[in-house]
């Protein structure tokens, strides 16, 4: 008897069920349209801070670099005048490790070793002077702008390659950077930013052999393909694949295994980064705390930290999304709630006689709010499928358009002396003031259609029970009045 009564009165009063329904699919696509985006700008800010630290890395620990200005941080070179004044060409390579100071192997293993760490490895920055040319006498020193961070392509004071000349001189000044990269760990560290587009990456045999990936750009600049010998400091690597990141600068300009690039620093065992992947993301916070405390003087760095210090379009969306996006999803969610509900009660309203009729027949008034109330679910059942209808298309719209969002890398403060902390630093991917484009889409997730379902039904239920509680007061006596 409930759903033949529910049946009919549905098909007889298909407009109003429809006004009612479509007021619940408004406030509902909203909320499915507001959530897809900010997952997809979620997504793109990950992107973008994974060009600074890697794939798969959920923090870093470093250890703040000595002062600006120290005599640690601007190379000298000193060259012999040949006697007979012929000038003959002289060549200097200077390794230096970049951005931070060393920490010792071991540390890698006791942060590993940390509650709620899944992994850690470690990785060895280094930037690479050559100074390469002739002169008769005299002396070449690189003056206060040889800072160790800011060399190479990427820097944030990039120092640009030159020609020195003057008393006598004629020098090539040649600036680039390497980064020593656990081979047994492919998955983690900067290197999985990049994706292998010619030859291949380092095997875990590979952990002392002189071989490297080189980036790119700097493969273009420089006419490196795969099978090239690259010389650094008299060791000559071999390049075995050509590595192009995914967005941003590279990390390095050329990748070496970890054991070689330590060798050319000259720090044996030696590490300037740990990137540490936690077992869950809701444990990051704790991981970070237990770290600090058992490994002191260090800075962690995690990718919250890294948030506030991108801005650009994609900031300004994603706090639009986030803030006002998300309140004018719940305005317009209760005001459907609310309209359903004030339709559904005048509904009744006006349903006085037919009530009224039933009471006298014997219907308690049980059974009449059961039956408004499941009339109630079923429009807001259906408001929910259009809803969901309706959210589909609008987060596909989004995805098919791809709106592209700036992403300004700057200054972020971070403890390490420079930008953006241990993940920017730790690489040397010093990228301040650089601007990248990525592509917004809006993903639909299971959790957001159950919402969705759940908004529904929530949705139905209010609006019964402004009809219910109309129709609970109406009486046997109700049936006599005349209805306009």
């Amino acid at each position: 008897m409930f759903f033949t009564y529910l049946r009919r009165e549905l098909r007889r009063r298909r407009k109003a069920a429809l006004v009612v329904a479509s007021g619940l699919a408004l406030g509902i696509a909203l909320v499915i349209v507001v959530s897809s985006v900010s997952a997809g700008m979620g997504r793109a800010q990950d992107k973008v801070l994974q060009s600074l630290y890697g794939l798969g890395t959920d923090m870093t620990v470093t250890k703040a670099a000595a002062p600006a200005g120290s005599d640690a941080q601007r190379p000298r070179f000193r060259f012999d005048a040949q006697d007979d004044g012929s000038g003959g060409e002289q060549s200097s390579d200077r390794v230096m490790v970049r951005g931070f100071q060393t920490l010792a192997g071991s540390t890698v293993g006791r942060v590993g070793a940390q509650s709620g760490v899944a992994d850690a490895v470690g990785g060895l920055s280094l930037q690479v002077v050559k100074v390469s040319g002739a002169f008769t006498r005299g002396r070449f020193e690189q003056g206060e702008g040889g800072g160790g961070q800011g060399f190479g392509r990427g820097g944030a004071q990039p120092s640009p390659q030159g020609r020195v000349e003057g008393g006598g001189a004629d020098f090539d000044v040649n600036n680039y950077s390497v980064y020593g990269t656990d081979v047994t760990k492919p998955a983690l560290g900067p290197l999985t930013s990049s994706k292998i587009t010619s030859g291949r990456s380092f095997t875990r045999s590979e952990t002392d052999a002189r071989v490297a990936v080189a980036d790119a750009a700097y493969a273009k600049e420089k006419k490196l393909k795969t099978g090239s010998t690259v010389t650094v400091k008299g060791t000559g690597f071999k390049v075995v694949g050509i590595a192009t990141a995914d967005s941003g600068d590279a990390a390095a300009d050329l990748y070496v295994p970890l054991k070689q690039a330590q060798t050319l620093a000259g720090a044996k065992g030696k590490v300037t980064t740990i990137y540490v992947k936690a077992t869950d993301s809701q444990r990051i916070g704790s991981v970070k705390s237990e770290i600090q405390k058992d490994v002191p003087g260090t800075t962690v760095t995690t990718s919250a930290d890294l948030a506030g210090t991108v801005s650009g379009s994609l900031s300004t969306a994603s706090s639009l999304a986030a803030g006002v996006g998300k309140w004018l999803s719940i305005v317009v969610l209760a005001a459907a709630f609310l309209v359903a509900g004030l339709l559904t009660s005048s509904a009744v309203s006006r349903r006085v006689r037919e009530f009224g009729t039933l009471k006298a027949l014997g219907w308690k008034s049980g059974r009449v709010t059961r039956q408004v109330v499941g009339e109630a679910v079923v429009n807001g059942l259906v408001g929910g499928a259009l809803g969901i209808a309706l959210g589909l298309a609008g987060a596909y719209a989004v995805t098919a358009v791809s709106p592209t969002l700036q992403a300004q890398l700057g200054g972020g403060g971070g403890a390490s002396g420079g930008g953006f902390g241990g993940f920017r630093g730790g690489p040397g991917r010093e990228a301040a003031g650089k601007t990248l484009d990525v592509a917004l889409t809006a993903p639909v997730s299971l959790t957001t259609i159950a919402l969705a379902v759940g908004l529904a039904v929530t949705g139905g239920l209010v609006a019964g029970a402004f009809g219910g509680w109309r129709a609970s007061r109406l009486r046997p006596a109700d049936a006599l009045r005349r209805v306009e």
